[in-house]
């Protein structure tokens, strides 16, 4: 099953953010579990590193994000991916139109994420982090 990570998940777990901290480190190990494909986007890993060097350091945010880079798949964001977010009249935010179309464009059947209104426009299921785990894995 391909899952993908919207950059909230990869902050919190980067910068140990409880409660959220909890679920997203649990959903983030599924990628060492061979029944998941767990992807991010180069944008996610942006944003967690921006937020762990603000919290961390720059070394450790490095280091971090070469550990997320190894074990998670990277969705790629290509030209099309931006067209199509960008040309998606439903989507509000470009941003999360990139990560939804970089999903869509590995095969992601999942996207979780904390902010599961920014993606009212998905057309694959939007869960949080806990409710996966309730749903998929426990």
């Amino acid at each position: 099953m391909k899952v993908f990570l919207d950059a909230n998940i990869l902050v919190s777990v980067l910068n140990k953010e409880y409660p959220l901290f909890t679920y997203s480190a649990r959903i983030l190990s599924l990628a060492d579990n061979p029944k998941f494909e767990v992807y991010t986007s180069p944008i996610c890993l942006a944003i967690a590193f921006y937020f762990a060097e603000k919290k961390r350091g720059q070394i450790e945010a490095k280091n971090k994000i070469v550990l997320l880079a190894s074990k998670l798949g990277i969705a790629e964001t290509d030209r099309t991916v931006v067209l199509k977010a960008a040309q998606d009249k439903m989507v509000g935010d470009f941003e999360d139109g990139l990560e939804y179309y970089a999903a869509i464009k590995a095969g992601c059947k999942w996207i979780v994420t904390e902010d599961i209104n920014d993606f009212h426009f998905s057309k694959i299921p939007v869960l949080s982090a806990r409710q996966f785990l309730e749903k998929h894995v426990l």
